[in-house]
């Protein structure tokens, strides 16, 4: 294919390897697909199977994320007992984390799947794929984001919290520290300190959410480390999205007001949160 040969160049040029790994399909095939959560975010739960035993850690990223520091801290952090450590999904809909905690039946906080530090030797010699394949198999109908409701369902306690710096959502710019805090624990634990120096110098920069600094007319605060980074790539000359100009307008007003009264956008996401939820509810059920 043109874009992995593309891609497989430009790895050369920097020096490092590229490898393409096919996956057989039919592992999920009859998994619950949209456009926002195709089968492929499903396969980060095989990288125990599909990757060599000689690699006992690795460092899962989404394609939606944007490296802009070092992560060799991360790399090197010690998971003790945990099997993987992420950071703590309060963001898109603020509503979400409390949703998904009563929603699974889980006492500790719900972990976004976008950055993992995933301890490879441990899953296998637990067997957690298993244990992960058997959960996604008695919860199907009724999981939201499937593939990260199954590692939160299935390694509860046994996730070791990130700092935000690891997987910074861009709307974090528009949220003061007690805000998250009374949206989630998870911040408490955190600091604010810590999450301030997440502000001032995040590490990952996870572009999660509407506003996208790869379609037009966004205001990403962020996308000029996007437009940096891909002016060094052979992809420097791709299109932006069309199409949300005026949405992504509203996006940043909505933005602006978060900074004045949070209390203003955590009515709003709550409201859009549920609906989302009863949404996919229907669109499951048929």
């Amino acid at each position: 294919q043109p874009d992995l040969r593309m891609l497989n160049e430009y790895c050369s040029s920097l020096r490092a390897a590229f490898t393409a790994i096919q996956v057989d399909r039919t592992f999920f095939e009859n998994a619950p697909i949209s456009k926002q959560y195709p089968q492929e975010m499903y396969y980060r739960l095989l990288a125990p199977l599909l990757l060599p035993d000689s690699l006992e850690r690795i460092l899962y990223l989404d394609p939606d994320i944007l490296v802009i520091n070092p992560v060799r801290p991360l790399w090197e952090l010690e998971l003790g007992d945990n099997i993987f450590a992420a950071a703590s999904h309060t963001g898109l809909f603020d509503v979400m984390n409390d949703v998904n905690r009563v929603r699974l039946k889980q006492d500790h906080d719900y972990f976004n799947s976008g950055v993992i530090l995933m301890d490879l030797a441990g899953w296998r010699r637990e067997n957690v794929l298993k244990k992960l394949l058997d959960f996604y198999g008695d919860h199907a109908g009724s999981l939201f984001a499937c593939d990260q409701d199954t590692i939160n369902g299935t390694l509860k306690g046994r996730i070791l919290p990130l700092s935000p710096r690891y997987n910074f959502f861009t709307n974090y710019r528009y949220f003061r520290y007690n805000t998250l805090v009374q949206l989630c624990d998870a911040y408490r634990a955190v600091g604010k300190k810590e999450f301030a120096a997440a502000k001032r110098k995040p590490v990952i920069i996870h572009f999660l959410g509407d506003e996208r600094p790869w379609i037009r007319g966004n205001h990403n605060h962020y996308g000029k480390w996007y437009r940096k980074y891909l002016a060094m790539t052979p992809w420097k000359d791709m299109s932006m999205q069309k199409g949300k100009f005026w949405y992504m307008q509203l996006w940043w007003c909505f933005n602006q007001i978060t900074r004045i009264c949070p209390a203003f956008r955590l009515a709003i996401s709550r409201r859009l949160g549920m609906k989302v939820i009863d949404d996919r509810k229907k669109r499951q059920g048929k």
